[in-house]
């Protein structure tokens, strides 16, 4: 037959309860003691005060005195009769007068009449008073000694009374039950509070055992730790309580983050905002360092929050390549269109019979596109910078805008990274198409400024729009400032705080000024990204940059 074992629950709110009525029991238990031992002493004290009064009382009384020194200790003689009148009216256990020798002339056993105590009188015949809780031949008492004078203030004995100790123990255990009860009702309330606290707690554990959560925290560290997502989590006073191995490198931070304020751990900034909920809405687009991310936050019932991150950098990058595309099926539609109305005016002139008007006019087109391409070539010798000028020329004059080439315009075949100039260039031209088209603006002009100064690559786009104005300079390179509807691939704000981004991160700087004549300036530098200079002139699209 199996043998019924009952072992410590599993259960969290089991182990609290049980643990909470073993504490409550035992503090109870502890102040009853602890309530006890004054009370005790409280009664000790009263119970020898009482004797010290009867003492004082019998040793007053002049008869006492005469008897004691006019007769011999007798049972029958008038100091053992004036005693047990005052036994007996007080309720003492014993009246004991005694001569300096400790011979009793009282007792209230008559057969110790004559007899010298059974405890040292000394102090007492010395004229101190004595108050005690001692055993004597009626048992433990509480008693008080006190010295018997004459009229002339002589001692001449003493006097001793006795309070039976166990009327001081049933006085005790008279206030017993009334303690027990108060302390009854306290464990109740107790346990009860125990209980609600137990089952709140099982509602929070859903009532999971301890090593269940203990291995759910160790799940979790190594899930989190384990996930190609960035998480981050902050408690009501936005300090880093948890944050992953992901997000620690998504937002380059350093080692101890964890339980600092967010405002200690990144700079200020679209970022944190979005991270500290300053920034509100789903799949939020930030810019950290050179990486672009996308940020969804959700509060947590305790006022904190828990903030997720993945890396759209990658994908970003597919969208300016995906608009580089379309950028160029644009120039491609619009060269077409071109050409197509040029063969029309070539057909027309054919089909009149102008054979040399049509050989002058094709002649000069071929010039014209041959002179603008040779320019650009020769000025600008990285073929990806080249490349996209002539494709966006095409579709600025395609939209109306005349992109120009400044003169000052010098950039050499050597450079690093060119792809991250073409996608600075790219952005600004961009940028200053957009605001320049649309036919609100007479003579729309964007010129492009590349050169070398001091080994450091100068990026400069203009154009003659409405410009940006001054309280909108400082804010203007920051993640998710736009003026444009965002196209279905991507979202919008990014293009100029990558531009800043791209260029910090070579240590340049990303600015904007006004244009002499009206309009903006963006100045973009990257230094250090000259490899060489090329000493002798190269085709325009002969290889790849270094």
């Amino acid at each position: 037959m199996a043998r019924l074992r009952i072992g410590w629950p599993r259960q969290v709110f089991a182990q609290v309860l049980i643990a909470q009525l073993v504490i409550t029991t035992g503090v109870l238990l502890l102040l009853t003691g602890l309530f006890l031992q004054p009370l005790r002493t409280q009664l000790d004290d009263q119970a020898e005060h009482q004797a010290l009064a009867i003492a004082q009382t019998t040793a007053a009384d002049p008869d006492i005195v005469t008897g004691l020194l006019s007769s011999d200790p007798d049972p029958q003689g008038p100091v053992q009769r004036q005693t047990e009148r005052t036994r007996k009216a007080t309720g003492a256990l014993y009246v004991v007068v005694m001569n300096p020798r400790g011979i009793r002339w009282s007792h209230t056993d008559v057969r110790q009449v004559g007899r010298r105590v059974s405890t040292d009188p000394s102090v007492p015949l010395h004229g101190h008073v004595v108050l005690q809780i001692d055993r004597g031949t009626l048992g433990t008492s509480a008693r008080a000694k006190v010295p018997l004078r004459d009229g002339t203030g002589r001692v001449i004995g003493a006097v001793s009374v006795g309070i039976a100790y166990s009327s001081v123990q049933d006085r005790l255990l008279a206030a017993l039950p009334g303690l027990l009860r108060y302390a009854g009702t306290a464990l109740a309330a107790g346990a009860g509070a125990a209980f609600l606290v137990a089952r709140t707690l099982r509602k929070r554990t859903h009532g999971v055992s301890v090593s269940d959560i203990s291995a759910l925290l160790s799940e979790r560290e190594a899930m989190l730790h384990a996930v190609r997502e960035g998480v981050i989590a902050l408690d009501e006073r936005e300090r880093v309580r948890l944050v992953n191995d992901e997000a620690a490198r998504l937002l380059a931070l350093e080692e101890g983050a964890q339980g600092r304020a967010l405002s200690e751990v990144l700079p200020p900034g679209r970022s944190r905002d979005v991270i500290a909920g300053q920034v509100t809405g789903r799949d939020l687009l930030t810019v950290r360092g050179n990486r672009v991310l996308i940020a969804n936050r959700m509060p947590t019932q305790d006022g904190g929050s828990v903030v997720t991150l993945r890396d759209r950098t990658e994908v970003e990058l597919l969208g300016r390549e995906l608009d580089s595309i379309k950028g160029l099926l644009e120039a491609l539609r619009a060269q077409d269109h071109e050409h197509a109305n040029r063969l029309h005016t070539a057909l027309g002139f054919l089909e009149l019979g102008m054979h040399e008007r049509a050989r002058s006019y094709v002649a000069s087109l071929t010039h014209a596109r041959r002179a603008s391409a040779e320019e650009v070539s020769e000025r600008i010798r990285m073929p990806l910078v080249a490349a996209l000028l002539v494709g966006k020329s095409a579709i600025a004059s395609e939209r109306g805008v005349a992109l120009r080439l400044s003169d000052r315009s010098q950039l050499p075949a050597g450079l690093v990274e060119a792809r991250d100039v073409v996608t600075v260039l790219g952005n600004l031209i961009d940028n200053a198409l957009d605001v320049v088209s649309g036919g609100h603006i007479a003579h729309p002009v964007v010129e492009v400024e590349a050169f070398v100064e001091a080994d450091t690559v100068v990026i400069r786009v203009s154009d003659n729009g409405p410009g940006v104005p001054v309280e909108l300079r400082s804010t203007i390179f920051e993640e998710g400032w736009t003026t444009k509807e965002s196209p279905p691939h991507r979202g919008r704000g990014l293009g100029l705080a990558m531009v800043r981004s791209l260029a910090e991160r070579y240590g340049g700087t990303a600015r904007i000024a006004v244009r002499a004549g009206g309009g903006a300036v963006f100045t973009v530098t990257f230094p250090g990204i000259v490899a060489h200079a090329s000493p002798t002139p190269s085709p325009a699209l002969q290889g790849e940059s270094s």
